[in-house]
């Protein structure tokens, strides 16, 4: 079963979910807390290094650090495709909004 995740569009995180929903709430934790944030995983998270990098560099760093960092975390996925959302509006200001693409691995 292979699920999008869009963090632009997606509703807010729900605490207590159950099965899929667990999971895919899991996957919105993982790429919204920013890298060393929390206090005895420090590397739980996204890292944010790649801010202020010319768009393809920070596209490119962002998928390998997105790809990583779910896979690690959220053993139950497989990452299939990272895409990014940029409107125009959103491309000139340098804001890029992940999707995720997740199959789910059977246990």
């Amino acid at each position: 079963m292979d699920v999008l995740i869009d963090l632009e569009n997606s509703p807010e995180i729900e605490i207590g979910a159950e099965g899929i929903a667990e999971i895919i709430q899991n996957v919105k934790i993982i790429l919204t807390t920013p890298v060393g944030t929390v206090p005895l995983d420090r590397d739980f998270g996204v890292s944010w290094m790649f801010i202020d990098q010319p768009t393809p560099k920070a596209i490119a760093e962002a998928k390998v650090e997105i790809v990583e960092k779910v896979e690690r975390y959220e053993p139950r996925v497989k990452v299939t495709e990272v895409s990014f959302i940029t409107a125009p509006r959103d491309a000139e200001e340098g804001r890029l909004f992940p999707r995720v693409r997740i199959a789910l691995k059977k246990i």
